[in-house]
C-alpha cells in the first residue's frame, strides 16, 4: 500500500514531462493518491495532453490563479471528480523578462507586481480557494528556490521567493489549528521551461556542482518529487511552516 493510498491531491504547473509537478502527480499515483491537475487557457490542451503519461489519466480543471472567478469557482470544479482534497501541490511562478537578467535596479512595480502576484501571492489564493474540501486536514505543498542569497539575474523572481516563503510561514500559523500544513521543497536547479525562461541559467548550473556537497544532476526532477510526495503524506504529520531543500547540500555549504 503506497504512502498517498486514499487521498486526494490537487497538482498544479503540470505543463511537461519533464517538470517537477508532472513527477509529483506521477509518483502520487504510483502511492496511491487520486489526482486532479489544473491548467488554464490556451495551455490546458497541453496539461490535457501531457496528463496521458501518467499512470492513470488525470482530470483537469480549469484554474488561472490570478482569476478571482476561477478562485471560487475552484472548490466546485475539483468536487466533480473527488469529493475532498487531503494535498495540494503549489507548483506555480511567473515573472516578465524585465523583472530578471540583471534589470533588477531598473523593474517598474507592474511587472514587480505581476511577479509577486503569480508567484507568492498565488500559493495563499490557491489555498484558501481549495480550503472548503479540506476535511480535517490536509497538507500544502509549494515549490521553492532558495530566497537566503541574492542569486545572479534572477532578481524580482528571488525576491518572489522570499514572499513565497514568508506566505508559506504565515499561512501554517493561520492553518495549523484546521490541522492543515504548508511547506515548501526548495529544489536545486532543473532544465524545466521554466529555468529556460531565466536569462543567465548556465550560470547556476555552472556554480551547483562547484559548491554541492552530493552531485546534481540537471535533468532529474525525481528527488524533489519525491519530498513533495513525502511531505503530502502522513509521514510528516507535525511539520510545517517549513522548506526541505533538495538540493544536493548546497544551501548549507560556504562559498
Amino acid at each position: 500500500m503506497g504512502i498517498l493510498q486514499g487521498k486526494n491531491v490537487l497538482v498544479t504547473g503540470v505543463l511537461t514531462d519533464a517538470s517537477i509537478a508532472f513527477h509529483i502527480a506521477r509518483l502520487a499515483q504510483e502511492e496511491g493518491a487520486t489526482v486532479v491537475l489544473s491548467s488554464y487557457g490556451r495551455v490546458r490542451r497541453l496539461t490535457e495532453r501531457i496528463s496521458g503519461r501518467l499512470p492513470s489519466l488525470a482530470p483537469v480543471v480549469e484554474l488561472d490563479v490570478t482569476n478571482d472567478e476561477d478562485l471560487a469557482a475552484l472548490a466546485e470544479r475539483v468536487s466533480e471528480f473527488v469529493p475532498s482534497l487531503d494535498g495540494v501541490v503549489h507548483s506555480i511562478g511567473f515573472a516578465p523578462e524585465a523583472a530578471l537578467g540583471g534589470n533588477f535596479l531598473n523593474t517598474t512595480w507592474p511587472d514587480v507586481a505581476t511577479a509577486l502576484h503569480v508567484s507568492a501571492y498565488s500559493l495563499k489564493s490557491l489555498t484558501m480557494a481549495a480550503r472548503p474540501l479540506f476535511k480535517g486536514g490536509a497538507s500544502v505543498v509549494g515549490l521553492d528556490f532558495d530566497a537566503a542569497v541574492a542569486w545572479p539575474k534572477y532578481d524580482w523572481m528571488g525576491v518572489a521567493k522570499a514572499a513565497l516563503e514568508s506566505t508559506t510561514r504565515y499561512l501554517a500559523r493561520d492553518l495549523g489549528p484546521e490541522n492543515v500544513r504548508v511547506n515548501l521543497v526548495a529544489a536545486g536547479p532543473i532544465r524545466t521551461i521554466a529555468a529556460k525562461s531565466i536569462p543567465g541559467f548556465e550560470e547556476f548550473e555552472h556554480l551547483w556542482n562547484q559548491r554541492s556537497a552530493l552531485e546534481w544532476d540537471f535533468n532529474d526532477p525525481v528527488p524533489a518529487a519525491k519530498a513533495s510526495v513525502a511531505l503530502l503524506s502522513d509521514w510528516f504529520p507535525k511539520t510545517t511552516g517549513e522548506i526541505i531543500h533538495v538540493d544536493g547540500g548546497v544551501h548549507a555549504i560556504g562559498g
